[in-house]
């Protein structure tokens, strides 16, 4: 791969869409890496494409709310780059029995009319809720779920938005609230506060998709130098070393640039040339 340009991105003005505090991840790896002069709105809204406590729905999926967020800042700022994330939560894609952070980070280049992303998949999270109606065993959760350095949510019931509390974030604030809510209520409903500023667990998640994007922008076409070299097909059938015969893994991956559509195939991406004989469907149907 080439090098990116210079002067692709230094001295750019960038948008950070967000109000949750995730210019402290994002902000000093684009900085650094592509030399870009960040913009933190201070009043940016982005609960319209979505809350976690849910009293706004998402009404797109995660890559396309990210990107909404991007073409919003850029209107409202008058820049032609932004970034953005959006995280979801619930079963491992793959560990279906543990809780996941599935964290997308979008940046878009109008002057260039380029789209970057990246995905962090991980088991990292705190994420948690339960019905309480005892005070000792609400304290038990919230010390396993890493209250208060994590945030917490209070309601009445599990899809309940009356008298909701959110970013309840000392113990002295979670008692009131919970005495209040279970005086008034009956039970009380505790959950773990996803927003990034009230969960640092969560910022690490988008700090490594942040990581990832960048090294995906770096990665530079070869026939034009757009970065953002970017892999749009897995093939494949590399062989097995005891029969030789192609297995299901990855024997290649095929790299495009978005802006000239050139390809280019990299054989063994993952530095092997034979699977072992255990993931053969013939050694071993």
């Amino acid at each position: 791969m080439n090098k990116l340009p210079k002067d692709f991105f230094a001295g750019r003005q960038l948008v950070i869409a967000t109000k949750h505090g995730k210019e402290k991840v994002i902000g000093p790896l684009l900085k650094e890496a592509l030399g870009v002069e960040l913009i933190v709105p201070q009043d940016f809204d982005t609960d319209q494409f979505g809350t976690f406590s849910g009293e706004v729905e998402r009404p797109v999926d995660p890559v396309e709310a990210a990107r909404l967020k991007c073409k919003l800042a850029c209107e409202q700022y008058n820049c032609s780059l932004a970034i953005a994330s959006e995280g979801s939560f619930g079963p491992h894609p793959s560990l279906y029995f543990v809780p996941g952070d599935d964290e997308i980070v979008v940046m878009i280049d109008n002057a260039n009319k380029l789209e970057f992303k990246a995905r962090s998949i991980s088991t990292k999270t705190n994420f948690s809720g339960d019905l309480f109606t005892s005070w000792r065993e609400a304290e038990k959760f919230a010390q396993m779920v890493s209250f208060p350095s994590h945030g917490l949510i209070i309601r009445n019931k599990k899809e309940g938005y009356e008298g909701l509390v959110k970013g309840v974030s000392t113990w002295e604030e979670l008692r009131l609230h919970f005495e209040r809510f279970l005086r008034d209520y009956g039970q009380v409903f505790l959950e773990t506060d996803m927003r990034a500023m009230h969960n640092p667990t969560r910022m690490t998640v988008i700090e490594e998709a942040t990581m990832k994007l960048i090294e995906h922008i770096l990665k530079t076409c070869p026939n034009c130098t757009t970065p953002g070299f970017e892999i749009v097909k897995v093939k494949s059938g590399l062989p097995c070393s005891q029969c030789n015969m192609p297995t299901r893994s990855t024997k290649a991956y095929i790299y495009s640039c978005q802006k000239c559509n050139y390809q280019q195939e990299e054989l063994y991406p993952k530095g092997k040339k034979t699977e072992d004989p255990m993931y053969c469907d013939w050694c071993n149907p």
